[in-house]
């Protein structure tokens, strides 16, 4: 008898998805998220369902396969990859052997193409990249700093969170010196975050690196790293 996994399909979620859709909402974030011709998340489609709302229905689909995953991925429908990415974080959090957590990692690697916007990448690159990584060799991370997308090169840097919950500071300042002359801001916003974390768990770590790179460093990555400093100190790093 076929099981009630094999029954999720991702026609369902999409038709969920449908349901929540809001014509006014989705302009909005078509704005938000840069979708014009020339802009950073050109060719997104968003059918204005709210976050929370996402959630709601990732969670009834919890189960299903990641064959049925892969076309929630596929789609140009920003919502729709959402919702497959925040099944395949839950997938991964509750998998306990080694081989489902690789199988889940490399799934992810193989469509990482399809992580293709900055919330997606925060959401997903830290759960799993980041948590897959922890305790293991790094050096995917590197080469995946260089890469010419800029959201292949913004997930490698957001994994290093994962890290940084756990007081594993190299790998972050290691990819933030890759990055440092990187042109994007979406990379300066990244790079200038995680060294925020940085800071506020060993602020020893965060002045040692501001104190080689403060002047070469892209001016918003150094705004979002001073940003928890005191008012004194962060004037005098931006004067």
């Amino acid at each position: 008898m076929e099981s009630k996994k094999n029954k999720l399909k991702s026609a369902d979620i999409l038709g969920e998805l449908y349901y929540y859709a809001d014509q006014k909402k989705a302009a909005i974030l078509q704005r938000f998220f840069k979708t014009g011709r020339g802009e950073y998340g050109f060719g997104d489609i968003f059918l204005g369902v709210n976050v929370p709302t996402q959630r709601k229905i990732a969670k009834k689909y919890t189960t299903i396969e990641l064959k049925e995953v892969v076309k929630l991925l596929k789609s140009k429908i920003h919502e729709s990859r959402l919702v497959g990415l925040i099944i395949l974080t839950d997938k991964f959090s509750k998998a306990t052997a080694a081989t489902d957590r690789q199988e889940i990692k490399d799934f992810y690697s193989h469509n990482i193409a399809r992580v293709n916007s900055w919330d997606l990448v925060d959401l997903s690159a830290p759960k799993i990249l980041g948590k897959y990584l922890l305790g293991k060799q790094k050096l995917e991370l590197a080469g995946m700093a260089k890469s010419p997308s800029v959201w292949v090169r913004r997930i490698a840097i957001v994994s290093t969170f994962e890290f940084i919950k756990h007081k594993k500071y190299s790998e972050t300042i290691k990819l933030c010196n890759i990055m440092i002359n990187d042109q994007h801001d979406l990379i300066h916003k990244a790079c200038g975050w995680v060294l925020r974390e940085v800071g506020k768990r060993d602020l020893n770590v965060l002045l040692k690196f501001l104190a080689k790179n403060k002047l070469k460093m892209p001016r918003t990555m150094l705004r979002y790293a001073i940003e928890k400093l005191p008012e004194h100190r962060r004037q005098a790093y931006l004067n």
